[in-house]
């Protein structure tokens, strides 16, 4: 559940696994020859969703499918960031929905012609559907997009709302398309997205808003498997770089010490994310949500969730738990069950006797499907290393009839349930500490260890990749690298991840030291290997570092 949740915050990345999904079916296709590209969008058309449910093939045909008559712009409606449209807004972004359903209404009345409220009615429905998690919720929501559309495209067309607004409204939608695998469209909405913003962009070179979104984009964009981008670009014109993205947001950011901005939140939300996932810079990710935040966790769920999901992997995992634990829960706000399974990963990652209850709570009271598998995992693991096998048994047992397996940690929680193998308890103690960046308590439990796993090669390889990461993390380098090309060497046959894990590892390190060809190999190496678990994300991640180091 972390990376689904954490990919949607970050929005830019999670759409890169919605491109890649999609174009899989151009992967046997030759290139195309020139002349022969046509880009699906016209920015000035009003363009009905793709049906979800089309036929692979269409996708060959979807500069002609999408095609539909355009929207002639009246001017009937104004877009104006008035007082309560940015009061609106702001209970929404803080998850106080009842408010903020009270505050549209009184919009709806008192500024009938005001289009920009739409687009806050469009941001209500997005974190509904991100929050609750429930599919009938989404198919029901999803339905209120295209009269937005209609609606937002007939307004003033000197405005730079007006495309913007559109294509914010399609990016939004198009991440929670992916979520529930209905690539097609989801595809469809990213490349309309793509188009208004472009236009956008070109139209109001200076309007920051647009150059946010964009920022997004052209991050998702450069985590689009290489194979795949020439069909992304052929088919649809659409192409971006992880340091244009960051110059993009870095010029938002910029502009907002000195102006009013109405998104800085998100803005720097994306930025912090950026930085962890793409710079693999942890201190930046952290400063830029504490230093210079304007993100108050005491008052807003989601601003508590992101910024302990953030200490949690940047060594505040302390804090992360001080922050869930004081964070505004009660009638005012939905109910965001989210924060109670961060909490239990976080004390989990602590060791704590009392990991427990926040998971169970979370199982009690959320009704989607994701993450339900992960989280009787979770709950298994603390079973076990608090010295109850059965219990760990027990749980396992329960998850193979719970949740659903749409996103990458409910898999590989389905795939330790059916292999019917209890985890070493030293080994999982040692993750669990890494994970809440414990190091030093993770590298004394496995320092004479060693020994005690060489008969065991599925456990000795685990055993080389931990304490790998552990030393890398302690700063170790020259026992880190022994042990990350120990796990290559004995792993890259192996179907679990270590050996993938391991590669994107070294080269993290070895770009850290300077050594830009060796990174350059370690980066390939993950990227030829292809576990079955966490293979999108480590290659997401590997590319990303030959993004980093590209010209060095």
């Amino acid at each position: 559940m972390k990376n689904n949740i954490l990919h949607l915050l970050a929005r830019g990345f999670s759409l890169a696994r919605g491109f890649a999904s999609c174009l899989r079916f151009f992967r046997a296709s030759p290139g195309p020859k020139p002349g022969e590209a046509r880009r699906i969008v016209d920015t000035r058309q009003s363009l009905a969703p793709a049906k979800s449910l089309a036929p692979a093939f269409l996708l060959l045909f979807l500069p002609l499918s999408f095609h539909q008559a355009p929207t002639t712009s009246t001017g009937a409606g104004y877009f104006e960031l008035t007082p309560a449209t940015r009061d609106a807004y702001t209970k929404v972004i803080n998850l106080r929905f009842s408010e903020a359903r009270s505050a549209l209404d009184q919009l709806r009345r008192n500024e009938p012609d005001n289009l920009l409220p739409l687009l806050v009615e469009n941001y209500l429905d997005f974190l509904t559907v991100f929050v609750d998690n429930d599919e009938a919720t989404y198919k029901r929501l999803s339905k209120n997009m295209a009269p937005r559309l209609e609606r937002i495209g007939q307004g003033e067309p000197r405005s730079p709302w007006r495309l913007y607004c559109q294509g914010e409204i399609r990016l939004q939608w198009a991440i929670l398309r992916g979520q529930y695998n209905d690539m097609l469209s989801s595809l469809n909405d990213i490349n309309l997205a793509y188009g208004l913003l472009q236009e956008n962009q070109r139209l109001f070179p200076d309007f920051m808003p647009n150059k946010k979104s964009l920022a997004i984009l052209h991050t998702a964009l450069s985590n689009t498997p290489e194979e795949y981008k020439w069909a992304l670009k052929a088919f649809t014109g659409m192409s971006g770089s992880a340091q244009q993205g960051l110059q993009e947001i870095e010029a938002v950011l910029a502009y907002a010490k000195t102006n009013d901005f109405l998104f800085l939140e998100e803005t720097l939300i994306a930025y912090a994310f950026m930085q962890l996932y793409l710079n693999d810079n942890e201190t930046a990710a952290w400063a830029t949500l504490n230093n210079q935040s304007r993100l108050d966790t005491r008052q807003n769920p989601l601003a508590a969730f992101v910024v302990a999901s953030v200490g949690r992997r940047t060594g505040h995992n302390d804090e992360a738990i001080r922050i869930l634990q004081n964070a505004p829960r009660g009638g005012a706000y939905h109910p965001f069950h989210y924060l109670d399974y961060q909490l239990g990963i976080s004390k989990l990652s602590r060791l704590d006797k009392d990991a427990d209850q926040p998971l169970q709570q979370f199982l009690r009271h959320f009704k989607g499907q994701n993450g339900i598998k992960e989280t009787y995992q979770k709950l298994a693991w603390h079973q076990l290393v608090q010295g109850n096998p059965a219990g760990y048994s027990s749980y396992m047992a329960q998850l193979k009839n719970r949740g659903a397996t749409r996103i990458e940690p409910d898999k590989a929680a389905q795939r330790e349930a059916e292999e019917n193998q209890l985890p070493d308890v030293r080994l999982l103690q040692a993750r669990l500490l890494f994970d809440g960046c414990y190091y030093a308590r993770a590298y004394d439990l496995l320092k004479n260890a060693g020994p005690e796993y060489a008969g065991d090669k599925k456990r000795h390889l685990e055993y080389t990749y931990r304490q790998g990461r552990i030393a890398h993390k302690m700063g170790k380098t020259n026992e880190a690298i022994i042990l990350y090309n120990q796990t290559i060497a004995n792993g890259a046959t192996e179907t679990a991840h270590y050996a993938c894990s391991a590669a994107l590892q070294l080269g993290d390190l070895q770009a850290s030291r300077g050594d830009y060809r060796a990174a350059r190999v370690a980066y390939q190496q993950c990227l030829s290997l292809n576990p079955p678990d966490y293979a999108d994300s480590l290659h997401a991640r590997a590319k990303a570092g030959l993004n980093r180091i590209k010209g060095k």
